[in-house]
């Protein structure tokens, strides 16, 4: 192995500390693991050059996503022994408070995100990181992690491509150690090697030997200058093997006879450091006293840990750290008011978030020259420029997690999905990353994801679809959906300076079908507040979207009925106090919605008006909601499928009963 280079013997001794630190630990969290004192370990033994060669060579000040065996980022990035031993042990002091494992954790003060399960992700959010860097012309760059298996998923392609074509400054480090836990290489892909996918997306690609510190450390220094002199992608493939178990309980077994034995004596660690000792710049007494030496931090910063009482099971802190900490100061509508539509109120609120945020991105696709398909943002690209209004290529998944990254990278975000059933490609940036970073390691995200939604417009199963019913049963989501003009833009404005992740639920239906008189200047309503639409005292009805249109109507075919129509406006956090109000007042209740009926949200409304507001009740509480089938395409068939004609039988069995 070649380790020439014109490295001070300064920085080279740097290096061999930084890549014995990991190795040191590791031997020691193999006792540890043995011995019950943590549960789980995802070893990168021999494969320490590109997580320390990859940390040394970036500012400390430059983001780095690393994967389960990356532990080389996190102590060449001097994160302190404890608190990592801490984090491994499932304690109070460790980054996740013992809601996550092992490298599942970031710190913003080291400028280190962490990951999730699913691999993939954590490319889209180093796109949005990068996004942030090059809008403020820092010179800075990213760098991600990414092992050869994780590289077979859609995230990999939509974050290259995203990233290709936005020019961004990230290093793409993909540690090619050829196996995906038990597969091989050649059932992963077919292709003879990962720089060669570097033609096709049109960035340029380096191979390294990823057992060579020298050659990792030098390779993405002189990247990271090119970066700086032209922001772009770069693919860096780092050949290496995985000398241990996708986990310590996976084994090896697996491996062929003698393959291990071949990739020992490349091992990074021991051929580095005889270099030196070789070359005259390391004594073997000195090597020998600096293992002493890190071994003995290592388990004084253990037992240090291990000490630490385990943490006490607290609901309350629980519950509350599923949000970032946020109060809205509410600002009352003042000034002339508009006839606006649905759309107008919308288009409105975005530029006037815009105005008042100036780090505010707004991304999807065909939003820019086109203005949307809707039309929402027509003319924004014109006012806000090509840096803030960005069209993106077809690719959910990989944008929701640039809308997250900028937003480590201190923006706002937004996405709009081009219609809300798309989002099934983008499902797992969102209900994995957005909905848990904060409870995870305390990173917030400052994301507004628009989701133009529903039937009636004889659109078909794959653009009709109610979908925020998905979305309802994950905690750290809030989801809005406003069936007005003006509660539109009251409640978009107020997503927009919530620092928390919110779908923004508008129904294309009423895009261009309803319009009211709305405030023009700058105003905000309180999310988590239902609003009564009417007051009435006979029956409720509970719903939101576009059932509050159907209960409109059916009050005006039914005057001599006093109906109490109660608009959720947000689904979650949910106003309970005035649905409850409002069923003990009338003693009958209908929950509408236009989703498929079971397990939608009528479902959990109805059990928790049973639960509070059983002895009001004069009658069974009925949940109404559309067929439980694809929205059909034909419009009788499609009227067929929405529940307005049962609403208005169970208004006259209900009155009745």
């Amino acid at each position: 192995m070649d380790f020439t280079t014109r490295l001070s013997k300064k920085t080279q001794l740097e290096l061999y500390r930084a890549l014995l630190t990991p190795r040191l630990i590791e031997e020691k969290m193999l006792i540890y693991l043995r011995q019950g004192k943590i549960s789980k370990w995802f070893s990168g033994i021999g494969q320490e050059a590109i997580s320390v060669g990859c940390t040394m060579a970036m500012d400390e000040d430059e983001f780095i996503l690393p994967m389960h065996r990356n532990l080389g980022v996190f102590t060449s990035r001097n994160i302190a022994f404890e608190q990592l031993f801490l984090q491994f042990q499932g304690k109070e002091g460790g980054f996740t408070k013992g809601r996550d494992r092992s490298f599942h954790f970031g710190s913003k003060e080291h400028n280190i995100v962490g990951m999730i399960s699913h691999l993939g992700p954590q490319l889209g959010i180093a796109d949005g990181i990068a996004l942030g860097n090059l809008l403020k012309k820092n010179n800075k760059t990213t760098l991600v992690f990414s092992g050869d298996g994780g590289a077979s998923e859609g995230d990999f392609h939509e974050a290259l491509n995203v990233a290709a074509v936005w020019k961004l400054p990230v290093i793409f480090v993909i540690e090619n150690n050829q196996w995906g836990l038990s597969t091989p290489s050649n059932q992963q892909f077919a292709c003879k090697q990962f720089i060669d996918k570097g033609i096709g997306y049109g960035m340029e690609a380096v191979q390294v030997d990823g057992n060579n510190i020298i050659e990792v450390y030098e390779n993405i220094a002189n990247i990271k200058k090119k970066i700086e002199e032209n922001p772009q992608p770069y693919l860096v493939e780092c050949m290496t093997f995985r000398r241990r178990g996708h986990e310590e309980a996976s084994g090896t077994k697996y491996y062929p006879d003698g393959l291990i034995e071949k990739w020992e004596d490349k091992d990074p660690v021991e051929l580095y450091e005889q270099y030196l000792i070789d070359s005259g710049q390391l004594e073997k007494e000195t090597a020998e006293e600096m293992k002493v030496t890190i071994t003995q931090e290592v388990a004084d910063a253990f037992e240090k840990a291990t000490k630490t009482e385990k943490i006490v099971p607290d609901t309350q802190v629980e519950l509350a750290d599923m949000f970032s900490p946020f109060e809205l100061e509410v600002t009352p509508p003042k000034g002339n008011t508009k006839e606006m539509r649905l759309i107008d109120s919308i288009s409105d609120a975005m530029k006037l978030a815009m105005e008042k945020h100036d780090n505010l991105v707004l991304m999807g696709q065909d939003i820019a020259d086109y203005g949307g398909v809707f039309k929402a943002t027509d003319g924004f690209l014109a006012q806000f420029g090509a840096d803030r209004v960005r069209n993106t290529p077809l690719c959910e998944s990989a944008i929701v997690g640039a809308a997250l990254g900028l937003c480590i990278n201190g923006y706002k975000a937004m996405m709009e999905m081009q219609f809300s059933d798309f989002v099934t490609v983008g499902f797992n940036q969102i209900v994995n990353n957005l909905a848990k970073i904060h409870y995870r390691w305390g990173q917030n995200a400052d994301v507004v994801v628009r989701m133009p939604t529903g039937a009636g417009v004889a659109a078909g199963p794959f653009h009709s679809q109610s979908t925020e019913g998905w979305f309802f049963h994950t905690p750290g989501l809030k989801i809005v959906y406003p069936s007005s003009p003006r509660d539109a833009k009251g409640l978009l404005l107020a997503s927009f300076e919530d620092p928390n992740p919110v779908l923004f639920f508008e129904h294309k239906a009423l895009y261009r079908s309803i319009n009211e008189e709305v405030e023009e200047d700058y105003f905000t309503i309180e999310l988590g507040k239902a609003n009564v639409v009417k007051e009435g005292a006979d029956i409720s009805i509970i719903t939101y979207g576009m059932g509050v249109h159907w209960a409109k109507t059916l009050q005006e075919e039914n005057e001599d009925i006093s109906i109490e129509i109660v608009d959720l406006r947000t689904l979650s956090p949910l106003d309970t106090e005035t649905i409850f109000k409002s069923a003990n007042k009338t003693g009958k209740v209908i929950v509408l919605h236009e989703a498929n009926t079971t397990g939608g949200i009528g479902a959990e409304l109805t059990t928790l008006i049973n639960e509070n507001c059983f002895e009001k009740l004069d009658a069974p509480i009925r949940r109404i909601g559309s067929l439980d089938t694809p929205v059909p395409f034909a419009a009788d068939l499609e009227q067929n499928f929405l529940p307005i004609e049962k609403l208005a039988t169970t208004l006259k069995e209900l009155i009745e009963y």
